[in-house]
């Protein structure tokens, strides 16, 4: 993984944070294991849209990212 910059500010952290915690909220809702869900969410729109600084996913909470996972999916 890179680095991700918005508006010249580094929300590295803050986009690999957000994975976690939406990977471990879809794994806990739909009973796998964390690498199992880890695996689906990688191939998922919503991971293209979080790790995209420019759509601004990564600012929302990770139970909005986790719905829209849900959504899509």
């Amino acid at each position: 993984m890179g680095e991700y910059i918005y508006k010249g500010q580094d929300v590295t952290i803050c986009v690999l944070i957000q994975i976690e915690n939406v990977v471990r909220i879809l794994a806990r809702r739909e009973g796998c294991v964390f690498d199992e869900m880890l695996g689906r969410f990688y191939c998922s729109r919503t991971y293209r849209n979080l790790i995209n600084p420019d759509c601004g996913l990564w600012a929302e909470s990770a139970d909005y990212i986790a719905d829209d996972f849900a959504r899509v999916a």
